[in-house]
């Protein structure tokens, strides 16, 4: 077992701010430090408000091998009444902080799993950031990176805390973003206009379109729970006070769907709603939603491995662009019961045992 190597690395991580919204570079520093005897390539990005961003492909040996995959980014620190960067492992072994389920622990994991390797078996690692909100650095690996297409790896585990449960397949997302404009004054003059009163036609539709995926068999998908695509609103005043007529109101609207339900209606009823109500609408597309075969070889492989069988979940990660380089599983120690939540926390004992599984199928 590789407990106090994978317990060490994991804390240092935690220790780390690389919530979404803050630079990972310190992050990547740290790990990179870790990638002796590798080849390693680390590719720059600045996110979409500016901010300095870094993946890491590190290959060893000969191509053609399974390759790990982990994010580096974490959620905001939402709720937490203590350190969320404390990295303390507790007298029962569990490590605690933000990111140690998802994903520093399991970063950590993917990197002694790779390091440990005899010499001759390939390991590659493809690290992201911003899997919680873009996924711009896996888009970045998938589509720019040449040591990845070098080591060319048959497959790809994507860490994600599934519980040592082997994913094979889960949604992606299609995001809408609504904004309607208004005329900024003092709410008592009457000389103002409310931005959400454009919006509200819009949030009508879309309250519809939201009730029919719940209840329309045609927009069903039997393989997953729950079997409707999920459709979540988050609005957005910008800090607009209560007696001051809302100049600028933003609906955003994550859409999730499996791979065999067809999106378009559901796009189209949007943008139609959007026209009909004078908003501006931004449709953002992630990657197709990953689906491996219930009989591909690593499926098969991670099913003997762990003893339980392959299953889809609702959510995303970043197999969704990762998987234009090769298929993708998504595998990895711990709960999500516990991620994106101030109770945050992991088992070192699960992350030793994944970092065994993780060597086993990376030795086929």
């Amino acid at each position: 077992m590789h407990t106090d190597a994978v317990a060490h690395l994991a804390a240092d991580l935690v220790r780390l701010d690389s919530r979404s919204f803050v630079s990972n570079l310190p992050v990547a520093d740290r790990i990179a430090a870790e990638l002796g005897g590798f080849e390693v390539e680390r590719l720059d990005f600045t996110d979409p408000a500016g901010v300095a961003k870094q993946v890491i492909v590190a290959h060893r040996g000969p191509p053609g091998g399974v390759a790990l995959s982990g994010h580096m980014d974490t959620v905001p620190d939402t709720g937490w009444t203590t350190d969320p960067f404390s990295g303390r492992i507790d007298a029962d072994g569990v490590l605690h902080g933000l990111g140690s389920t998802d994903m520093k622990g399991q970063v950590a994991a993917c990197i002694v799993a790779a390091q440990s390797l005899p010499e001759g078996v390939p390991a590659t690692l493809l690290l992201t950031t911003d899997e919680e909100t873009t996924k711009q650095g896996a888009r970045l690996i998938a589509e720019h990176s040449a040591l990845a297409r070098r080591a060319a790896p048959r497959a790809i585990v994507v860490a994600e805390p599934t519980g040592l449960v082997p994913v094979r397949g889960h949604r992606s997302n299609i995001d809408f973003v609504a904004v309607a404009e208004g005329v900024q004054a003092h709410s008592s003059l009457g000389t103002g206009r409310n931005a959400n009163w454009a919006l509200v036609p819009f949030l009508a539709e879309m309250k519809a379109l939201a009730e029919r995926l719940r209840i329309d068999p045609a927009l069903h998908d039997a393989a997953y729970d729950p079997v409707f695509s999920d459709f979540n609103l988050i609005l957005d005043n910008h800090g607009t006070a209560l007696n001051v007529t809302v100049p600028k109101a933003t609906a955003r609207i994550k859409f999730r769907y499996s791979r065999s339900v067809d999106p378009t209606p559901v796009v189209e009823a949007v943008q139609a709603a959007a026209e009909r109500a004078g908003v501006a609408l931004t449709v953002t597309r992630q990657g197709l939603p990953p689906e491996m075969p219930a009989d591909h070889p690593l499926v098969r492989a991670a099913e003997a491995a762990t003893g339980k069988r392959a299953e889809t979940k609702p959510f995303g990660t970043d197999a969704s662009e990762l998987q234009a380089l090769a298929p993708c599983l998504i595998l990895g120690p711990g709960s999500i019961d516990t991620a994106h939540s101030p109770r945050e926390a992991v088992a070192v004992r699960q992350l030793a045992e994944g970092v065994e599984l993780f060597q086993r199928l990376m030795r086929g």
